[in-house]
């Protein structure tokens, strides 16, 4: 293995996994080790010098019904990237996250019977709802790489090979979070409030939950005018589909609105815009950990075509849908889910965290959680994928 360059692939299919992806392969550079790195990535990856042979976006769809609707554009992919690796195979297949189309293709690579080893970094949501994918994770990877110690005591049940990496924004984000100097950074005025409106980075939720957010702003904004309203973009196709969505509502409030597009390759205008304001709420998901790590106070919401979340319900093991009150194991922030996702009880959330000791009781919850993450004996990501090569 020493004797030659090391060939990893690696899928990701949003910002998210983008950021995890890019960090992984610096971490792999920063270790001596002579890579390259090839699959589906974002700006950040490529930046570090990965070959994409697809577009991110093309994995960016959530739910069972949106899902079928573009099931055979997804088994194209799947199938691209299979002969590519059957023709020239990389040594180890990575799939961050997305685990719905990474875990269908190391099966597809296990079934061709190929030389690849299987990672599967961020653990699907085994532990939460469809706990029978844990029998097709255990015939199709080597190695889970968990970003929670929960996570792998469950994976270490069925006897499934994990390593607990730890969540990296869990030690990259400081302890000490002073608001001032995030607005600052961004340019707003440090003794304005600021309410984050963060609908989702993908296409089909904005067009799903842009109408939410900004009907609950304009019910806020009526009642206090004392507060400006960030929404981040993180991209132009974004930035212009939020624009669209603004058309149809009165100037005053449209004024009291900032749209804060990304500006580099790290898209981290999502994490930026949380950080300089004094509420968040955001689409369930992961951004939920960043808001919780940031230590700012949050409301999360979610809606899903009715088919999809009618299924969902029946399959979920667990009472919380948000990361924070996963990992609290109670009700740490408010979840709108659904059908108690209007602007009128989103508009209400909102305006309880406007009181001070709401907000900082809140606060102070994130930090105890921040800190049981950083407190975790956790494991090196590169040196678990090595080990794993190891003949």
């Amino acid at each position: 293995m020493q004797n030659r360059k090391l060939k990893i692939g690696i899928v990701v299919g949003e910002v998210s996994g983008d950021t995890l992806g890019a960090k992984l392969i610096r971490r792999f550079r920063e270790q001596g080790i002579d890579a390259e790195f090839e699959g589906i990535g974002g700006p950040q990856m490529i930046a570090e010098g990965f070959k994409s042979y697809y577009p991110m976006d093309i994995l960016s769809v959530m739910g069972i019904v949106e899902v079928l609707k573009e099931i055979k554009k997804l088994f194209a992919v799947r199938d691209g990237l299979v002969e590519t690796w059957t023709k020239d195979p990389v040594d180890v297949f990575i799939g961050i996250d997305a685990p719905d189309f990474n875990l269908r293709l190391s099966k597809s690579l296990k079934q061709k019977q190929l030389p690849i080893k299987t990672v599967q970094y961020v653990s699907p949501s085994v532990w939460a709802w469809r706990q029978g994918r844990v029998h097709g994770i255990k015939a199709s990877i080597d190695l889970v790489l968990c970003l929670f110690p929960f996570e792998k005591a469950f994976f270490q049940k069925w006897q499934v090979p994990a390593a607990f990496v730890g969540h990296p924004l869990a030690s990259q984000l400081p302890l000490q979070n002073p608001i001032a100097e995030a607005k600052t950074e961004l340019g707003l005025n440090a003794s304005q409030k600021h309410i984050a409106l963060l609908p989702g980075s993908r296409r089909g939720e904005i067009e799903r939950l842009g109408p939410l957010v900004l009907d609950a702003a304009q019910i806020v904004a009526a009642k206090h005018p004392d507060y400006i309203f960030l929404v981040p973009a993180i991209n132009d196709a974004r930035k212009q589909q939020i624009e669209m969505l603004l058309e149809k509502y009165p100037a005053e409030l449209k004024s009291r609105i900032q749209l804060m597009e990304n500006s580099d390759t790290e898209s981290k205008i999502g994490r930026q815009v949380m950080n300089a304001s004094n509420i968040i709420a955001l689409a369930s998901g992961t951004a939920t950990l960043e808001a919780m790590l940031l230590h700012r106070p949050m409301v999360t919401f979610y809606k899903l075509n009715s088919l999809t979340y009618w299924i969902a319900k029946l399959l979920v093991k667990i009472p919380y849908y948000s990361l924070p009150n996963i990992i609290a194991g109670k009700k740490v922030i408010q979840e709108l889910i659904q059908n108690d996702a209007t602007p009128e009880s989103l508009a209400a959330e909102i305006e309880k965290l406007m009181n001070v000791e709401t907000a900082q009781i809140q606060a102070m919850q994130h930090i105890t959680m921040h800190k049981q993450l950083l407190s975790g004996n956790s494991e090196d990501p590169v040196q678990a994928v090595m080990d794993l090569l190891q003949p």
